[in-house]
């Protein structure tokens, strides 16, 4: 690689680009990853009349639905993929355009109703996914199905449908939080602060291991009495709680920023003494202790816990990664013999992916101690 400045550079792996280059070389050269602030070119095949009429003017801007027509798409590009599974880009508006059609070969066909409302949803096209919700709902949808039109009709603000319709779902959605969740956001947008508490409390009596909940119920009180007492408010709630719930919502609030990851911690610790078997609450813990570099802090956090890897990858990834990076690799070649045969596709696959870069890794070592002993 040449700078801007002819200077070579020759380290080409973990490539950090600050700006004064431009590198233009095929995705595959990247062997990591495309580096996320670089500059990715992409081929136009068969540039339009209108396209090269403009270039001919010079230097163009365009805006990014032009960008997305220039290079093809109808729309923004979406990944989805074909029927043998592999992953292709398509323009949004011919996905929703397709699915559509899809649907309206088989009107009474719910499931391609609810896989249109579901990619509509998804775009923030909230007057059309109303429109195929209401029919879904009224040809026998489920209880999710209701709430997701209630969802829809309180994103446009249609405060009284959206109540009625999220009271229908909470009858058919008995032991979920959620329909009560949507329910106090409606009333929060009423401007009922009681009735927004009620249903609060009503999805944790359902749910006391629903993080959202306490993330809410957090919010709602920070938002009229300030954070102090809002932290003061949830810590009494959870106190006699056996759940880790509570802890890992307050620790979310102050995990994204680095002066404030000491108490992220403090929270996170709390949460896994409230309850040292639930994954969420070590994955949160040993994230942040991996944020601060105490590596050391994830391996003793998560030693006891390697069973519970058999199920869950990310668990068994920040502990393969403390323990690879601290060079453990006793333990390393250990736990992914272990991993190797869990029923879980997902975790099987990361073993062996993690055991391929282990042995690359030793043959580079046994490499360099080759050379440095004929050296």
């Amino acid at each position: 690689m040449t700078t801007s400045n002819g200077q070579q550079k020759q380290n080409v792996s973990g490539l950090q680009i600050q700006g004064g280059a431009a590198v233009v070389a095929p995705a595959s050269s990247f062997q990591g990853a495309i580096p996320a602030n670089a500059l990715v070119v992409v081929p136009v095949t068969k540039p339009t009349d209108e396209l090269l009429l403009q270039l001919e003017k010079g230097p163009l801007v365009v805006t990014n639905d032009q960008l997305w027509a220039l290079l093809g798409f109808n729309g923004p590009a979406v990944q989805v993929s074909d029927d043998q599974g592999r992953p292709i880009a398509i323009g949004l508006e011919d996905l929703l355009s397709g699915l559509e059609q899809h649907w309206n070969e088989e009107p009474n066909d719910l499931n391609r109703a609810r896989i249109f409302a579901q990619e509509l949803l998804k775009h923030q096209r909230h007057a059309r996914a109303e429109q195929v919700l209401t029919k879904l709902v009224a040809k026998g949808g489920t209880g999710e199905d209701w709430l997701a039109l209630g969802i829809c009709q309180l994103q446009q603000d249609k405060l009284d449908k959206a109540e009625g319709t999220l009271t229908g779902a909470g009858n058919l959605l008995k032991q979920s939080p959620y329909p009560h969740l949507h329910l106090a956001r409606v009333f929060a947008k009423k401007t009922e602060t009681g009735r927004e508490d009620e249903e609060i409390e009503k999805a944790i009596a359902l749910d006391v291991g629903c993080v959202d909940a306490w993330a809410y119920m957090f919010q709602t009180h920070r938002e009229r009495d300030g954070e102090e007492k809002a932290v003061a408010f949830i810590e009494e709630r959870a106190k006699d709680l056996k759940n880790s719930a509570p802890w890992v919502a307050l620790q979310g609030f102050y995990s994204t920023k680095e002066e404030t990851r000491d108490v992220a911690i403090a929270f996170a610790e709390k949460g896994v003494q409230a309850n040292d078997a639930d994954p969420l609450a070590l994955l949160c813990l040993s994230a942040l202790y991996g944020q601060g570099g105490k590596l050391d802090k994830i391996t003793e956090l998560l030693s006891k816990h390697e069973p519970k890897m058999a199920n869950n990858v990310h668990l068994a990834n920040n502990y393969f990664e403390a323990l690879f990076q601290t060079g453990q690799l006793d333990k390393v070649t250990r736990l992914l013999n272990a991993l190797a045969g869990s029923p879980n596709k997902e975790v099987k696959q990361f073993a062996i992916q993690r055991s391929q870069v282990v042995a690359q890794f030793l043959q580079q070592q046994q490499q360099r101690l080759a050379a440095t002993a004929k050296a």
